[in-house]
């Protein structure tokens, strides 16, 4: 299993990141996927998480009506569209998956929101 991430960076407050997690090494369509944050000195937060088809989604409260989380079964890619960010939105975000193997997590990738 791998999962590689992508899109992050640094941004102003206000803006958009869009985050990528591409997906590989076992069926993606079959199992729901999370986006997870580490802030320093802080524990790793669930942040999205997505039903394997997309039917259904959650949030943290701390992201709810600014971050989507949306998945593309034919490409084997999860998102997360991050929009109207904020100081503290700042970390390493992670892609995540439980599978009936274990579960894994991807690499991260840095978020950094400053002005």
């Amino acid at each position: 299993v791998q999962l590689v991430e992508s899109g992050g960076g640094l941004v102003q407050p206000g803006g958009s990141l869009r985050l990528s997690c591409a997906a590989s090494g076992f069926t993606f369509s079959s199992y729901a996927m999370s986006w997870y944050r580490q802030a320093p000195g802080k524990e790793r937060e669930l942040v999205a998480a997505i039903t394997s088809a997309g039917g259904s989604t959650n949030y943290a409260d701390s992201v709810k009506g600014r971050f989507s989380i949306s998945r593309d079964n034919a490409k084997n890619r999860v998102y997360l569209q991050m929009n109207s960010l904020k100081p503290e939105d700042t970390a390493v975000y992670y892609c995540y998956v439980y599978t009936v193997g274990g579960d894994y997590w991807g690499q991260g990738t840095q978020v950094t929101v400053s002005s």
